[in-house]
């Protein structure tokens, strides 16, 4: 069984398939069971279950931390 994937708010994902508004990059909103996740296209806010998601995402980029932008 694959390692499920740490999802923090901010991360940015790179979904397999496009939105119906052509954009394929999302930001983490909300976590829990669910995921929430922004377009970054439309803005559109959709909430997915957790392994929905992990099967969907191409590519993962970090939010940046707190030691980072200081």
């Amino acid at each position: 069984m694959p390692k499920p994937i740490d999802f923090e708010i901010g991360d940015i994902l790179e979904l397999r398939k496009p939105h119906p508004c052509g954009g394929y990059t999302w930001t983490v909103i909300r976590l829990g069971a669910d995921i929430g996740i922004r377009c970054h296209e439309c803005g559109r806010k959709v909430l997915m279950p957790r392994s929905e998601l992990e099967k969907r995402v191409k590519k993962r980029i970090p939010a940046p931390s707190v030691e980072e932008t200081t």
